[in-house]
């Protein structure tokens, strides 16, 4: 199965290292970023999930709950919670689904058969409130992730969907926004962006942020 941006998250139930998870109902009406890791106690993953643990108070500000998977069981992962502890000094504090059926990996297309027909790939979801996927990232097992960035998107993505702006290259928090080109009528776009815009091109406007 192929999950695409816009599509609906498929829905699941299963265990976890905090319980039997039945996805949707544990989201709610939240944000949620699902990941996952190819395999319990190897380096990468295991400095991954450390962070992901430290930076977990940051989800929540964005209204984000965060969840983490592995093919491997839930007596594994709670072997390892130990180690990620040891190594990285944080405590799991989000669920890791033991997905050892492979039911959540085969519904969200986590297991490319070319790069290992095993073990999943390090798959990023960010979903919204209404269980649509607004973005994916897909990541080779060598490659630890970059969490900071998936922050940022977070970021882009609630901005752009309260506001009518796209987010340019490189946009972090606080830096100046573009205007969406479809926006043309003068007293929309004035009452929109009272801090005035600078048209560089008739579709490239750009704005400072509009919530600050």
């Amino acid at each position: 199965m192929t999950v695409r941006i816009g599509d609906v998250a498929p829905d699941f139930q299963q265990e976890s290292t905090e319980g039997r998870i039945s996805f949707h109902e544990w989201k709610g009406d939240s944000w949620a970023v699902l990941f996952s890791h190819p395999k319990d106690f190897t380096p990468v993953c295991t400095t991954e999930l450390g962070e992901v643990a430290r930076l977990r108070d940051e989800f929540a500000k964005r209204g984000a709950k965060v969840i983490g998977l592995s093919v491997d069981g839930l007596g594994d992962h709670e072997k390892w919670a130990d180690d990620i502890f040891e190594t990285q000094g944080q405590r799991l504090n989000f669920p890791l689904i033991a997905d050892r059926d492979r039911t959540v990996s085969t519904l969200y297309g986590m297991i490319h058969p070319n790069a290992n027909d095993t073990l999943t790939v390090r798959s990023v979801f960010i979903i919204d409130p209404r269980n649509v996927v607004r973005l994916i990232i897909t990541y080779p097992a060598s490659t630890g992730r970059n969490f900071e960035e998936v922050l940022r998107t977070l970021d882009s993505l609630q901005l752009t969907d309260r506001h009518s702006v796209a987010t340019p290259v490189n946009w972090k928090h606080g830096d100046d926004v573009i205007i969406v080109p479809s926006l043309k009528d003068p007293e929309v776009l004035k009452a929109k962006f009272p801090k005035g815009w600078t048209e560089q091109k008739p579709y490239l406007r750009v704005t400072p942020q509009p919530d600050l």
